[in-house]
């Protein structure tokens, strides 16, 4: 995780640089008993269970969030998107802890419909021209708050979106724009596990992912992928 909220980490010029910089600090914390350098960074961790213990709903983009944002089309339309299984994974044990998923899309695509059909999601916005508008709409009809919504979007049409959720992520990949408009820079890139990451981030703050692992090391819990 690069960046949580408010902690500051200066002018970034090269994310790669800025995570270095990031352990570092978090190292010299503790094999430096600083106590303005530890109270720094307790106070933008509890920033950031504050804003995740809230979120009652996770809303993904598709193409480079669920997808590496590439399109292969051919005579006919697009023929496939590449998937990623841990992000499967994460996805199955967030809707099996009260965690609803569901996808705003501008793009249409029946290939969407069927990954979210085999992971349970049931909430499926495609088309949309304006993300905030589409995701009012949808935390309205669910009765929540700004503050119970979190979104992940990686380009500039995502933007609109993050204006309407209490708690932003964009890939490791997303558009710059994107990636500082966001509560938290992910380390993993669309597709590649960055919606798994912002799961595990959401229910560890919410007190549930030590649980999801110990309930594996008793018997496997049916989770698809």
């Amino acid at each position: 995780m690069k960046k949580i909220l408010g902690f500051p980490f200066g002018n970034k010029q090269n994310r790669h640089d800025e995570m270095l910089s990031f352990d570092d600090e978090i190292e010299s914390i503790f094999d430096e008993d600083d106590d303005d350098d530890y109270c720094e960074f307790d106070e933008f961790m509890e920033e950031f269970a504050d804003a995740a213990q809230g979120i009652r709903m996770l809303a993904l983009d598709v193409d480079g969030v669920l997808t590496d944002g590439t399109i292969y089309m051919g005579n006919d339309g697009e023929l496939f998107k590449g998937f990623n299984a841990k992000d499967g994974m994460g996805i199955s044990c967030a809707l099996r802890n009260g965690l609803e998923v569901a996808i705003i899309t501008g793009r249409k695509s029946e290939i969407i419909h069927r990954r979210a059909e085999e992971l349970g999601i049931t909430t499926i916005i495609e088309g949309a021209k304006d993300k905030r508008e589409a995701l009012r709409s949808l935390r309205r009809l669910r009765g929540l708050s700004v503050e119970e919504v979190a979104y992940v979007g990686d380009d500039l049409n995502d933007l609109p979106a993050f204006a309407e959720s209490g708690l932003t992520f964009a890939p490791d990949d997303a558009a710059e724009d994107v990636y500082d408009a966001a509560d938290i820079g992910l380390d993993n890139p669309g597709g590649r596990g960055a919606v798994r990451e912002a799961i595990e981030y959401i229910l560890a703050a919410q007190d549930k992912w030590e649980k999801i692992v110990a309930s594996y090391e008793q018997a496997g819990q049916g989770d698809r992928q």
